[in-house]
């Protein structure tokens, strides 16, 4: 079993940064991908970056379109930890973000039905 924990949420100004890390613990080894999700009020809970964390693909990151350039994932296989670097945030990149850990397939990599572990959730705010 894996447990994830994630950390970094805040409030930030418009234009500001923040941080997220999401630390996975038990049997990481059993882990293919992990990855960030975001569920903002009134809207489902959509895909927002990824990382192959073993396999043939290991340390490829994968980004939803609207957000590549301003959010940046890294892995770091030592701590069993990935963070998520966020950049020019937006009044609308105000969400509740999740970890998740799992093992899917290419084409599963970004749905919620490719990862079978979620952390708690780390609220982010973007406001003046």
């Amino acid at each position: 079993q894996v447990v994830l924990v994630e950390s970094g949420g805040g409030l930030v100004q418009p234009g500001g940064s923040l941080r997220l890390s999401c630390a996975a613990s038990g049997s990481t080894s059993n882990i293919h991908a992990m990855g960030w999700f975001r569920h903002a009020p009134g809207k489902e809970r959509e895909f927002v970056a990824a990382v192959r964390w073993s396999g043939f693909s290991t340390g490829n990151t994968y980004y939803a379109d609207s957000l590549k350039g301003r959010f940046s994932i890294s892995r770091d296989r030592d701590t069993s930890t990935i963070s998520l670097q966020m950049n020019s945030l937006k009044p609308e990149d105000t969400a509740v973000y999740y970890c998740a850990a799992g093992r899917p397939i290419r084409s599963t990599l970004e749905t919620i039905q490719g990862y079978t572990t979620w952390g708690q959730g780390t609220q982010v705010t973007v406001s003046s």
